[in-house]
């Protein structure tokens, strides 16, 4: 089961001690390069230390470095600060020479702070992590826990326990629901897991609970008496954690909402937070202007070429689908001869994909340009205008044609659970050599489970790679 709760917001304490060592290392920074006030404005060094800042924050929202912090080993958090950092230093470097304010500002600074605050970062998040690890393992900071599963989930839940340096509470028991009323109601900790005793079934739980110092009961639990046994033991004054496996057994992105005043749990293969969708929207708003302009500029060098080799539309649109099964008109240059579609169907044995989709090689149907705007991809621009509309996206899952959706089967329409976009997974992994429809659809279900905006600035970037290498072009 995976939490719906980011590194960000786990781990607030990371990102004031990150804060703390970019001042402290900017500070250091500036003492070092001016010994004396020659050359310094302090407003100028102001608005840098601002500056930087800013991109910190930004980075921390965009790559998420504080995902795993607490699993990082020394060399992997030096890896991880170093890269931090060039980053930071390179989008400040490049945001002052786009605002033409190199001349204010030195750069040994940059060097200076860059070495200081990879060092300082570094060091400090090892120690915080030490500290953090010598106060959740002192027996006396932790809560008292008492487990209620049965044997398969108990050993599995203490194991984990056991591994994690991190683990909070103190197992002192574990009563097992699968050795059944008719077993002995106690054990007297005869039987162990991993060192915990098993103080018997559910009845000795009660006794236990009742008779010991308990702070907190953790139920992995489906039986038809879980509302009485979360009675009892609220009773004593626990605090009880009943997993939700038994509910929605391995639920990923699990969250629990509140629906028109109703508790509920909710699951889905993907979530994205509210900060996520509007960092993506920016994103493709901001591609979609570029993109656009772009667009019309080919219309100007390809439109006249389109219309003479056959004449008729210079765009061409088709109804797809989009998130979740809802329809939309999708936009391209046309590449191919104004009778493609009623073509197709007696090329349908020339498909070389196996599944849902279509795809052949020598198309009959393509006009001359059409090959050359479809090798590199310029009959995908259109599109920038259905991203800047919002129902595409510049990275998502390839759109189905109405054929094709109608004859999905249901884990098929899982692909579909995020707005289409104009590339993804499955056009960076060399959309022409895939045959296999099951194979985009676990690329495109890869991305979904996996999304990140970095994941979206990455599959961006090989994209424009594969578009200048003609890799993957149909």
């Amino acid at each position: 089961m995976k939490q719906q709760r980011t590194s960000r917001s786990k781990h607030v304490d990371f990102m004031i001690l990150d804060l703390l060592c970019i001042e402290v290392s900017f500070f250091a920074a500036m003492l070092i390069r001016f010994r004396t006030k020659s050359g310094f404005n302090s407003d100028d060094y102001l608005y840098i230390n601002m500056l930087i800042v800013c991109i910190h924050v930004f980075l921390v929202f965009l790559t998420e470095p504080y995902s795993g912090v607490l699993k990082r080993g020394y060399l992997k958090e030096l890896r991880q600060t170093v890269i931090h950092n060039f980053l930071l230093a390179g989008v400040l470097l490049s945001a002052l020479y786009f605002m033409k304010r190199t001349n204010d500002y030195s750069r040994l600074v940059t060097g200076y702070f860059l070495v200081i605050n990879t060092v300082l970062m570094t060091l400090l998040r090892c120690i915080h992590k030490k500290i953090l690890y010598t106060r959740n393992t002192n027996p006396r900071n932790k809560q008292n826990l008492l487990l209620i599963a049965d044997r398969d989930r108990a050993e599995e839940f203490i194991g984990r326990a056991k591994r994690s340096h991190y683990f909070t509470y103190n197992i002192v028991g574990a009563a097992l629901t699968d050795l059944g009323e008719k077993a002995p109601a106690d054990t007297d900790g005869q039987d162990m897991i991993y060192g915990i005793p098993v103080i018997g079934n559910l009845d000795a739980a009660y006794r236990f609970a009742l008779e010991n110092v308990i702070d907190d009961v953790y139920i992995e639990y489906s039986g038809k008496d879980i509302e009485a046994c979360v009675d009892r033991f609220l009773s004593m004054g626990m605090s009880v954690h009943v997993s939700i496996n038994e509910i929605i057994p391995d639920a990923p992105n699990t969250t629990i909402e509140n629906i028109a005043h109703h508790t509920v749990i909710t699951s889905s293969i993907y979530r994205m937070s509210t900060k996520q969708k509007v960092m993506k929207r920016l994103m493709d708003i901001a591609g979609s202007i570029v993109g656009i302009i772009l667009t019309l500029v080919f219309t100007v060098i390809f439109g006249p070429i389109i219309y003479f080799q056959d004449p008729g539309p210079i765009f061409f649109s088709q109804t797809r689908v989009g998130k979740n099964g809802r329809r939309f008109k999708i936009f391209k240059f046309r590449s191919m001869y104004k009778d493609a579609e009623e073509r197709k169907k007696e090329l349908m044995a020339q498909n070389k994909m196996d599944g849902l989709m279509f795809k052949m090689d020598n198309d009959p149907r393509i006009i001359p340009i059409g090959r050359f705007i479809r090798r590199t991809s310029i009959d995908e621009f259109p599109q920038f205008f259905n991203v800047f509309i919002g129902n595409m996206s510049l990275v998502g899952t390839r759109p189905p044609t109405v054929d094709e959706f109608e004859q999905y089967s249901e884990h098929h329409k899982s692909r579909l659970a995020m707005k289409p976009g104009i590339t993804g997974m499955w056009q960076i992994s060399g959309r022409s050599d895939i045959t296999d429809f099951e194979e985009v659809v676990r690329l495109d279900n890869e991305y979904i489970r996996n999304f990140s905006i970095g994941l979206d600035i990455k599959i961006l970037f090989r994209t424009v790679i594969a578009v200048f290498k003609h890799e993957g072009a149909e």
